[in-house]
């Protein structure tokens, strides 16, 4: 039942809260990604918790979890690992990297060259990681979560777009309210360090396999062919728009379906509303769009063109 998602999320979310001030929108989103067996992009300037949600997370979630900082002479065998030579048994033994894990923080996925992120791809696509010839599978609950710095583009490589459509999602964070920074620095006054999480009242959840059980009961949720058709039509006025040069291609019509899934099951529903595809519509779509250059120059942004098509789209009823 989708009440078993509903209250899933509800545990992480409470458990996040105690570590995480604010950005609810932000993890609502990652959480949609994890459901919809998915992979994110988020985009956010340096302390806003980024690195401490997806380390929390994976506490919550019993998960193993790997950070890489992604610099620019990261090579491609530090992310996937490599076969070494035992001399003892004159025999290649596989070193795992750190894309071996269940969470994957790419951080500041864009610092490092296209040879590198590309080494990303198979994984992301296929969750199996070849190696001198030879596939191996990753954690059934791999996910990527990679950051990028949207305030420093010197000596970055702008991730190519075959590799930002993998993403399903982009999430924006922002910086927290004035109230929610206020709770942040009581926190920290009152003893709280984000270095010493062994240190906060965690509750993991019951059911290590309750992630599983969870992206099943989303493939089954719903979604009638009326709302079929609306996020269709969403994705290919994006190719039609006037300050769109490339729209979004049929992959973005599959991440609406399975995000609205996720959404409706966070939601306690087994079936799809259209409030719920308007309402993943913004990341699952802004990273798919490539403005037309006088358009980039007027300041419009993908956001602003993916809200005007929304208001532009026949809403089934």
């Amino acid at each position: 039942m989708a009440e078993t998602v509903a209250s899933t999320v509800e545990h992480i979310r409470n458990e996040l809260r105690k570590v995480i001030v604010g950005q609810d929108d932000a993890i609502e989103q990652i959480l949609i990604a994890l459901l919809a067996e998915g992979h994110a992009l988020v985009e956010g300037v340096p302390g806003t918790a980024k690195t401490l949600t997806v380390k929390t997370l994976s506490r919550i979630m019993n998960a193993t979890y790997s950070r890489i900082q992604f610099t620019p002479d990261l090579m491609p065998s530090d992310i996937t690992g490599t076969n070494v030579f035992n001399i003892a048994t004159s025999s290649f033994n596989l070193r795992r990297g750190p894309i071996f894990t269940d969470l994957l923080l790419a951080d500041e996925i864009n610092r490092t060259p296209p040879k590198t992120q590309a080494a990303l791809l198979e994984a992301m696509e296929e969750r199996q990681v070849t190696i001198d010839g030879e596939a191996y599978a990753l954690p059934s609950i791999f996910t990527v979560l990679a950051t990028e710095n949207p305030i420093e583009y010197e000596g970055t490589y702008p991730l190519p777009e075959a590799q930002l459509d993998r993403f399903q999602l982009k999430i924006l964070l922002d910086y927290p309210s004035e109230d929610h920074e206020r709770e942040v620095l009581s926190r920290w006054n009152d003893g709280f360090n984000s270095k010493r999480l062994d240190q906060v009242d965690i509750q993991p959840l019951a059911d290590p396999n309750a992630i599983i059980e969870c992206r099943a009961e989303v493939a089954r949720a719903r979604m009638e062919p009326g709302v079929q058709h609306y996020a269709v039509d969403l994705v290919r006025r994006t190719r039609v728009h006037p300050f769109i040069h490339y729209g979004a291609s049929p992959r973005a019509s599959v991440a609406l379906l399975l995000c609205s899934k996720a959404l409706a099951a966070i939601r306690g529903r087994d079936f799809v509303t259209p409030d719920d595809v308007r309402d993943v519509a913004l990341p699952v779509l802004r990273h798919r769009l490539t403005l037309r250059a006088e358009a980039e120059l007027d300041g419009v942004t993908a956001d602003a063109v993916i809200a005007d098509i929304l208001k532009s789209a026949e809403i089934p009823r």
